[in-house]
């Protein structure tokens, strides 16, 4: 818990930024930024209490983002016992995996031909910000620019439905993804320079070499996934 106060504490104050904002709105984006960012195990038990205290807002809006986290893989929530950060089991996590190699490429290949040139900017500019990131050695900022990075793909392709699942596949398993590059030191070089083969279709407007880039790079990442976690 002290690793997840300590990186609520440090993130702005979203009712400040806009006093609009639902309590429950804030504590289910600020939660759901620290469980895919904050590098939390797995399985560590959550406490509603310091959470509230953590976040400054009442117990119940935190209680209903808990609940909606946990309909989205996040946590999981003992009724009447505890909450904890998700545990899932390996075939889960490769069922997660598998799903995404699957859709993702589609929707790469279609946000390829429909972006505008304003979000082709932002997908570069992101993937410079990956590259800083990576060679300061950074993987706080490196996830965050990953997150934006997924976001403007998904904001660009026409399907809105399949971007939504596919956010969905990617919210189950971006915190074990984290936890694969922050442990293998090739990892994250090797996954930059994948992220930077997709934007180089996408500035090309090859939607068929991006569909193959993320293709590759969905593959590398189960691969090193399943080896990580069958052997510890």
């Amino acid at each position: 818990m002290e690793k997840l106060e300590r990186y609520l504490a440090g993130q702005p104050d979203k009712l400040a930024l806009n006093p609009t904002l639902l309590r429950r709105e804030i504590a289910y984006e600020r939660l759901k930024d620290a469980l895919q960012h904050a590098d939390l195990e797995p399985g560590q038990p959550l406490s509603e209490t310091r959470l509230s205290t953590a976040l400054g807002i009442s117990r119940t809006p935190v209680r209903e983002a808990l609940h909606q986290l946990a309909q989205e893989g996040l946590v999981q929530v003992i009724p009447g016992r505890a909450v904890t950060v998700a545990a899932p089991s390996v075939r889960s996590i490769m069922d997660v995996v598998h799903m995404r190699l699957l859709l993702e490429p589609e929707l790469v290949r279609l946000a390829t031909d429909a972006a505008t040139e304003t979000e082709v900017e932002a997908l570069v500019d992101t993937i410079e910000r990956m590259e800083i990131a990576c060679a300061t050695g950074d993987h706080l900022a490196w996830s965050k620019a990953d997150t934006i990075f997924h976001e403007i793909l998904g904001d660009a392709c026409p399907n809105e439905l399949l971007g939504e699942i596919v956010v969905q596949m990617r919210n189950r398993a971006h915190h074990l993804a984290n936890i694969d590059s922050q442990t293998n030191p090739t990892r994250l070089s090797a996954c930059t320079a994948e992220h930077r083969e997709i934007v180089d279709h996408v500035m090309m407007r090859d939607g068929e070499g991006a569909a193959e880039a993320v293709r590759q790079h969905i593959g590398k990442l189960r691969e090193s996934l399943f080896n990580r976690l069958s052997y510890g």
